[in-house]
């Protein structure tokens, strides 16, 4: 009972970011792959003070591509919208809308219907 309890603890505990050199990584990778499986810890190696590598938990990595998909996806999208509208166009109301999102007057009407 008291190692299903301990096991339960150790799940839920907090996920640690830690920075670790390249050497130590090999030295502990067992240990640093047991805090990212269990914990979620995320752990940065380092080579002479240089990021040289991240390791995250495998779940994480995943939402990662799947967000990432969505994203070249949604990209292709807006450009099939858009393939025939004349690049000038598109950077006017691109213009419009930033300045709006700060602050700026309103966007002026460019003609186009809103898709």
């Amino acid at each position: 009972m008291i190692d299903i309890i301990m096991l339960i603890d150790a799940k839920e505990a907090h996920a640690v970011k830690r920075k670790v050199s390249a050497v130590e990584a090999r030295k502990r990778l067992g240990e640093l792959l047991e805090g990212v499986y269990y914990r979620g810890d995320e752990v940065i190696i380092e080579r002479a003070g240089k990021t040289m590598a991240v390791v995250i938990p495998a779940a994480r990595y995943e939402a990662l591509e799947q967000s990432r998909e969505r994203l070249f996806q949604f990209i292709e999208n807006v450009q099939a919208q858009n393939k025939d509208v004349p690049y000038e166009v598109i950077q006017k109301e691109v213009a419009a809308a930033i300045k709006e999102a700060r602050g700026g007057a309103s966007p002026k009407a460019s003609g186009r219907d809103a898709r």
